[in-house]
Parts: C-alpha cells; sequence; structure tokens
C-alpha cells in the first residue's frame, strides 16, 4: 500500500477526532481506476465513527407519536 495514502488517511482521522469524533472503524481500499486510463492507483477510506450529543431526547412530554415502538430509545 502507498505510503502517501496511509498518511492521507491518518489525516483523515485526525481531523475527525479534532471534531469531537471517535473512530470507531476504518477502512482503507487501494484499486487501479477501471473508469480511468491512467496508472495512478486511487484508494477509498470508509471512517466509523460515533459522537455522544448532550441533552434530553425524552423530556416527558407526549410528541404525539407511537411511545411503544420497538426502535425508540427510552
Amino acid at each position: 500500500m502507498d505510503e502517501d495514502m496511509l498518511a492521507d488517511q491518518r489525516r483523515l482521522v485526525e481531523l475527525v477526532e479534532e471534531e469531537g469524533w471517535d473512530v470507531t472503524d476504518l477502512e482503507i481500499s487501494a484499486y487501479d481506476s477501471p473508469w480511468a486510463d491512467e496508472d495512478d492507483p486511487e484508494a477509498t477510506v470508509t471512517i466509523t465513527a460515533r459522537k455522544p450529543y448532550e441533552g434530553d431526547r425524552n423530556d416527558g412530554e407526549d410528541d404525539g407519536g407511537d411511545n411503544e415502538s420497538p426502535y425508540r430509545l427510552k
């Protein structure tokens, strides 16, 4: 894998973390583009990150919705 690609990946992670995100998964794929006539490789970086937000999600008021939804956080 090209050192420039890895350096770019590290920089992207740094930028995400500087914004308060916690990187939980990281993947880089290097390949030769099937769409370009050039011989230069390309890379795709996938970053999965999480960031908790402060505040009440449910302040006890009825929002008129179905509060029994299995997808609602309690």
